[in-house]
């Protein structure tokens, strides 16, 4: 009888969620984790990827949503996998932070016109954290073309400085 009701409950969780796709509403709590990060929920909210740890062993994923609102446009949208692929993110990604903006190999794909023209939720997101840090991403995006004082900038310490500087600039197709 226990495996009847087991079955019937995850029928019916599975159905619901047909219905919520159906609908169009996406929440977060729902939404599996290779579909949580980059995914923008039905009330605006960023999806986001944590890890928690279970009988002090085993790391599970949970996708929640987080207190990051992302542009009205962009309201119940799970991102494409061309676009994860273009902008160089990982859907496994854990939280939403800025520092892969530090990184330069990062930073050329999320400013390759494949990415910056079409992916415009990554875009969004990027565009936001670098303004958290007091950034702009259409001037780091230029600064890949070999003018680096926007990302020295963003840059805490003095050794990250030395190494991006260091850095050899993408090929000018990889930037705008």
């Amino acid at each position: 009888m226990a495996a009847t009701t087991k079955l019937a409950f995850a029928l019916f969780f599975a159905s619901s969620l047909c219905i919520q796709a159906a609908l169009g509403e996406i929440m977060c709590e729902t939404l599996l984790k290779d579909k949580c990060a980059f995914a923008v929920a039905s009330s605006g909210e960023r999806c986001v990827l944590e890890t928690y740890t279970t009988r002090g062993r085993f790391t599970e994923y949970q996708c929640k949503k987080s207190e990051v609102i992302a542009d009205e446009k962009l309201a119940g949208y799970i991102e494409t996998d061309e676009c994860v692929s273009a902008c160089g993110v990982e859907r496994r990604s854990v939280g939403i932070g800025s520092d892969s903006l530090l990184d330069p190999t990062f930073l050329a794909k999320l400013c390759s016109p494949q990415c910056y023209q079409n992916c415009a939720n990554i875009v969004d997101l990027y565009f936001n954290l670098a303004a958290g840090e007091g950034g702009f991403l259409p001037d780091m995006c230029k600064a890949q073309g070999g003018h680096h004082r926007a990302m020295i900038e963003l840059m805490s310490s003095g050794e990250a400085e030395e190494e991006y500087a260091s850095a050899p600039a993408p090929a000018p197709s990889q930037w705008i």
